[in-house]
């Protein structure tokens, strides 16, 4: 995907606005230092909103290479959109500082708002080769070994919540070896999700099934073969299989945000990766979805 100088500029200025209103409210609700120290706050070269656009910008892009990209393309063809840029290896430490910003950033204004209709799942994010697990010590006593359909992996696992729109309504990273279902448990997680919610049978649990009904939520699963079948609704067998829309949106993830890969050097900037990518994909002009119509007569009909 080749970004526009106008796509530049929409994402650049949703950072900015946000980050000047994150800065005025963290100034006005810091607590004062006893003695009334002074502390120097001197703005850097590259300003958050720039780090967070090259960011977003490289991950909706064509480049693997974070390094490569911002010297070879940012450095070079975009110097009239970021005339201040500053070396690598200073790129690198402002990358670490936007942090927690960028992940405000993404919950507060580029995730979607529910609609009735969610879909849940997993993926896996290998951070290396399972070879290599023994050997591995960037992400080591953090990441840790699970498994999915794919067979063993070392990392970590992606938990995302989507409308039918295919946008992201909410997303938590967790290691490996937490089981699918611990998310939904977490209030945090499903706060901004009501109606049906349809998963796959790794999220079976009459206990977690009747926690989420209590808040508002129906969770939707189809039955193992040694369970008992129940009775669905012709709806809900339709959203059933309807759900790979959530398996298109890993995949873009994956393959065009390049949410995985083995090239991490700290856990800090692997976490602000991952976020650009989930921030990458919020900008996406197309996602997957399904369109999905309610008649006077409360019927669902899915094309």
């Amino acid at each position: 995907m080749l970004l526009s100088e106008d796509k530049i500029t929409e994402i650049y200025c949703l950072a900015d606005d946000f980050c000047k209103f994150y800065s005025e409210t963290a100034r006005t609700n810091a607590l004062e230092e006893p003695g009334g120290k002074r502390h120097r706050n001197k703005p850097n070269r590259l300003s958050d909103a720039e780090v967070i656009t090259i960011l977003v910008a490289f991950h909706m892009g064509a480049h693997r290479c974070l390094k490569h990209f911002y010297l070879e393309f940012v450095c070079r063809h975009w110097t009239h959109l970021f005339p201040k840029t500053v070396s690598y290896n200073r790129f690198v430490e402002l990358e670490r500082d936007v942090a927690l910003l960028l992940l405000v950033f993404v919950k507060h204004v580029l995730l979607g708002k529910c609609t009735g209709i969610s879909f849940v799942d997993s993926t896996a994010m290998r951070v290396c080769r399972n070879q290599r697990i023994h050997c591995h010590k960037v992400l080591k006593g953090i990441a840790a070994r699970g498994k999915c359909s794919m067979g063993w992996f070392f990392g970590f696992k992606l938990h995302l919540i989507i409308n039918e729109k295919g946008e992201i309504l909410s997303f938590m990273f967790t290691p490996a070896d937490v089981d699918d279902r611990e998310p939904l448990k977490s209030m945090g997680f499903v706060k901004e999700v009501y109606g049906k919610l349809v998963g796959d049978k790794g999220y079976i649990s009459k206990e977690l099934f009747e926690e989420l009904f209590v808040d508002g939520i129906q969770l939707i699963t189809k039955v193992k073969n040694n369970m008992k079948n129940c009775l669905m609704s012709v709806s809900d067998k339709i959203l059933l299989r309807k759900r790979a829309v959530i398996e298109s949106v890993n995949d873009e993830l994956k393959n065009i945000a390049q949410l995985e890969h083995s090239r991490h050097r700290s856990f800090n900037n692997f976490i602000v990766n991952a976020v650009a990518a989930i921030a990458a994909y919020c900008f996406f002009p197309k996602k997957p979805s399904i369109s999905v119509e309610t008649y006077s007569d409360n019927q669902l009909t899915i094309f």
